[in-house]
């Protein structure tokens, strides 16, 4: 199949699609007209790829994660370090978004937000920490 349909049943644009195949995250074969020709399985990699990317994981995890998508003789011990790492990462990002979101908070509930030039968001941002 052509770019064009493997893009719409991996729900990736081609140029994610063109971006994975220069990466080598997958190599489809050629058609005898040059042009690229995606199986059934290249598709599901790429859906494979989509998922794993939503989720969070890098291309170098994704690497990972196919390589053992590949072996039906892996561990699912290996899949499942790497998904526990990339927890922890999420659950870092979550922590640090929250301690924004309490700082930001603050912040607004201190800021009249009126016609007066006085702004505690403005002041915390120059560094006046007078909020």
């Amino acid at each position: 199949m052509n770019i064009g349909h493997a893009s719409e049943k991996s729900n990736l644009p081609a140029k994610t699609i063109r971006y994975y195949e220069d990466i080598r995250l997958i190599k489809p074969g050629r058609a005898e007209n040059g042009y690229r020709d995606y199986s059934v399985q290249d598709v599901h990699r790429l859906r494979f790829l989509q998922r794993a990317r939503s989720l969070g994981f890098t291309i170098d995890e994704c690497r990972q994660l196919l390589s053992l998508y590949d072996d039906e003789g892996r561990s699912s011990a290996d899949v499942k370090t790497i998904a526990n790492a990339k927890l922890s990462e999420i659950r870092e990002k979550i922590r640090e978004l929250k301690s924004l979101e309490a700082t930001l908070k603050h912040l607004v509930s201190h800021c009249s937000g009126d016609n007066r030039p006085e702004c505690p968001i403005i002041d915390d941002l120059a560094g006046k920490h007078d909020a």
